[in-house]
């Protein structure tokens, strides 16, 4: 019935076509603006799960798809223009694109022009909604919810989420007319709308604005048409409002694709904005003839606008896709590459050129993993700060930090795995274990700061607990041990010095016996204590164990040094019989001393007088 010039009612399902004017129901004015709120709410709803159902079920084959189609500017129009299109999101497309490029995978000449791509394939979906499609509603909504709560196929509940939110779409269509309908012949409506897009530069404005905050060009534009569909705004107004939506969409990727400190970051999203804002300035002075002409084509208001979106970015296409060479370089002359800070996450020393040689590549992984020394090192010494601060930043960077260990022990175990195929003699073999040993217990060094330690110090600052000066007095000094013990490691790691492991064994010990020590006095000291106490004193007792779970791994580096020097016993604990012999062996002695010694301390000395 396109072109027919008929003029069917809302009601009837037809959500793009005019109905004529009808009169506002009483106190129209309180009401309209909640439900203009909730359908737009539900609309973004809507396309929210379309993506994320698509996202689930194909992120993996389109960003594939998007990879290969990267090597061609117009393979990578159409592809973009079809991941969009499924995607239905301009900015998600951006984004992904944007993570090959800063990467270094791909040029920056295909990654514009998939955004040109990206730009047509948002106005496919709002054709296809254009159209009398309410029919479906319905239909899309129960097959949806079916599939998703009925199947037990991953991929058949992901298309079952896209399936309602494309009902979801539907509805608030259909939501947005029936409110717009009612209040066509509102006089405040209409005057805040006349107010608002009575001038084409405004218009723009306001759509750019609308569309940054809703993050989806395709809702704008939706809306607009269905506000032309009620008359609320003119022709003229409609078609400013979609170039406002085109501008506004290529405002998000340049938020969040940029990484701080990066310029080359910014090249891409910059790019795309550039092409909106040319397009944009070139249409907008020309607008009412434009629209005159589109008019005479296209006498309906909502078909007008969705004509007009999609042919200004087919047009855009068409006039940048040639020159996308000559607009990259100057993006690469304006924004160069900044060379970043040392990434602490990524390996220095694990040379991949001396595989062959399975000493030297040890000695390589050796050097990695003093390297993760020092970070955890940082670590544990960082710690004690925090938890005595109560900083949350000093928090939040002891956590990315122990994220580099963890990348740093992943990274060691794979490199000593691939330069130990081949067969190592029993020197090799035995350092190759002690490197991978000593990673593994660094590694967990590292999470026991970040997963338990960390943890106690946002409880600490969440609940506004203080220590006492005698228990932070203990903290501090058990603290030190331990990072005394830690250099000990390290040492032992690099020298196999058989005196240092004895200490570090010794330590241990001593360590033992402080602890147990301090847990006692912090026992009895909450014994005596008001809650707030109790509550301290109880984060003391976690900490001290932490860091006692803490030194054990460190004293592992001792053990293989112990044992190749024949210095550690089978077992600690002895056997039965010969435990009870010694034993009452052992108090037989002890009593037969106590004995001569009461005996001689009876005995007075003898008078110097006597003979």
């Amino acid at each position: 019935m396109r072109g027919t010039g008929l003029r069917p009612e809302v009601s009837q399902g037809h959500y793009f076509w005019p109905r004529p004017p009808g009169k506002a129901p009483p106190n129209v004015g309180s009401t309209v603006i909640l439900d203009l709120m909730g359908g737009v709410a539900l609309l973004l709803w809507g396309l929210h799960m379309v993506h994320s159902g698509v996202v689930r079920a194909f992120g993996s084959g389109l960003r594939h798809m998007l990879g290969v189609a990267l090597r061609n500017r117009f393979r990578a129009f159409l592809a973009g223009a079809l991941v969009t299109a499924l995607l239905q999101s301009s900015t998600a497309t951006g984004l992904m694109t944007a993570s090959f490029v800063t990467g270094g995978a791909v040029d920056l000449v295909p990654a514009l022009s998939v955004m040109l791509g990206a730009n047509v394939g948002t106005t496919l979906v709002v054709q296809a909604l254009s159209f009398n499609i309410s029919i479906v509603t319905p239909l899309l909504l129960c097959v949806g919810v079916v599939a998703f709560k009925r199947s037990t196929r991953t991929r058949t509940r992901d298309l079952g989420r896209v399936a309602i939110g494309a009902g979801l779409m539907l509805l608030a269509l259909h939501i947005l007319l029936g409110t717009l309908g009612s209040a066509e012949s509102a006089p405040a409506a209409r005057a805040l709308l006349g107010a608002i897009t009575g001038a084409p530069l405004l218009c723009l404005v306001v759509a750019a604005l609308l569309t940054w905050a809703a993050h989806s060009s395709v809702a704008v534009v939706l809306l607009v048409m269905s506000l032309a569909t009620a008359h609320f705004v003119t022709p003229v107004a409609a078609l400013a409002l979609v170039l406002g939506a085109n501008l506004g969409s290529a405002v998000n990727p340049l938020i969040e694709a940029s990484q701080p400190g990066n310029p080359a970051s910014r090249r891409l999203p910059i790019g795309n904005l550039l092409t909106r804002v040319t397009g944009c300035l070139a249409v907008l002075p020309f607008l009412p003839f434009i629209t005159g002409q589109l008019l005479q084509l296209e006498p309906n208001p909502a078909r007008l606008a969705a004509d007009f979106h999609t042919a200004f970015n087919i047009v855009l296409a068409l006039a940048f896709i040639v020159p996308l060479p000559g607009l990259a370089a100057l993006l690469t002359r304006w924004l160069p590459e900044q060379k970043r800070a040392a990434d602490p996450a990524i390996p220095v020393y694990l040379d991949s050129t001396v595989t062959g040689t399975p000493s030297v590549g040890l000695v390589c992984a050796a050097r990695e993993v003093l390297r993760m020394g020092d970070l955890v090192e940082t670590m544990l010494r960082q710690t004690m700060t925090a938890l005595l601060s109560s900083d949350r930043k000093l928090v939040a960077e002891i956590s990315r930090m122990d994220d580099a260990v963890d990348s740093l022990n992943e990274a060691v175990k794979l490199y000593v795995t691939r330069i130990t195929r081949d067969s190592l003699d029993d020197r090799d073999g035995h350092r190759a274990m002690e490197i991978m040993s000593f990673a593994i217990n660094l590694e967990h060094v590292g999470d026991i700061i970040d997963k338990n330690l960390m943890d106690v110090a946002n409880k600490k600052i969440r609940r506004a607990i203080t220590f006492s000066k005698d228990g932070e007095a203990e903290l501090v000094a058990f603290h030190q041990q331990v990072v005394d013990s830690l250099r000990l490691a390290v040492g032992i790691f690099m020298s196999g010095d058989i005196n240092v492991a004895r200490q570090l064994i010794a330590a241990k010990a001593q360590l033992r016996t402080t602890e147990f020590a301090a847990a006692e006095r912090n026992l009895m000291r909450m014994r005596e204590g008001s809650p707030e106490t109790i509550e301290s004193i109880s984060l003391d007792l976690d900490i001290l164990r932490d860091l006692k779970r803490i030194h054990s791994h460190l004293c592992s580096a001792a053990y293989p040094v112990l044992e190749r020097a024949g210095a550690l016993q089978p077992s600690r604990l002895r056997d039965l019989a010969f435990s009870g012999t010694a034993g009452a062996t052992k108090r037989a002695l002890r009593k037969a001393r106590t004995k001569r010694a009461e005996r001689a301390a009876s005995i007075e000395p003898p008078d110097s007088g006597t003979a």
